[in-house]
């Protein structure tokens, strides 16, 4: 690994955990299509797209919908999630995480999001660590999802930065291999097992403040 010169950090289970939020609000929506949805199952949605978390969760209540009954289903889920997170506190912010990029800014370290999802401007601005990127590139900017590494293409490119200098934070296996496909270091939160193609793996932000 050359010298960190960016940072690009995934949002869920990297800086917050809203995984809850979006386990509720899909949970919400297979009991109005009739059937349960577990948090076990919850775990093949992680860090995937709105429409595919959808096609799956239709699989898993054995529904077939039109495009369009699909396209309200997301937009409903969406503003079921909304109503969660838009009470989100700085007290949810995982630990270590804010002074873990705080502790990069003040090494001249560049910080960006790398994250699928379509609402992290509003989380970061209720988590109140905003102003702490230099860039931001969410799910409205990028049209393929991880393992793809369009978005943390994107970043390096925003931060102005070569790949081999940037340094990935993810947590979900899809995203560590978006991060080797774009020829960053990664390091992933977690466990080693279910991380294995990690350079790193640490169980949270917290162990790599010094």
């Amino acid at each position: 690994m050359e010298t960190m010169k960016g940072a690009i950090f995934d949002l869920d289970g990297v800086i917050v955990d809203t995984a809850k939020y979006h386990y509720l609000a899909w949970k919400k929506l297979a009991n109005q299509l009739g059937f349960d949805f577990t948090e076990e199952q919850n775990e093949r949605l992680k860090g995937v797209s709105r429409v595919r978390s959808l096609e799956i969760l239709l699989e898993i209540g054995g529904i077939n919908l039109t495009e369009e009954e699909q396209e309200k289903y997301r937009e409903l889920k969406n503003e079921w999630y909304l109503d969660y997170i838009k009470d989100m506190k700085t007290d949810e912010l995982l630990k270590g995480a804010k002074e873990y990029i705080l502790q990069l800014k003040k090494a001249g370290i560049k910080i960006s999001l790398g994250s699928a999802s379509k609402n992290a401007v509003l989380i970061l601005k209720n988590l109140d660590i905003y102003d702490l990127f230099d860039a931001i590139i969410d799910g409205n900017q990028v049209s393929k999802a991880k393992p793809d590494p369009e978005v943390f293409l994107k970043a390096a490119e925003a931060l102005g930065l070569d790949s081999s200098v940037c340094t990935v934070f993810e947590d979900a296996e899809a995203g560590v291999q978006a991060g080797k496909a774009a020829g960053m270091y990664v390091v992933g939160i977690g466990t080693k097992e279910n991380l294995p193609e990690a350079d790193r793996v640490v169980a949270g932000l917290y162990e790599l403040l010094v």
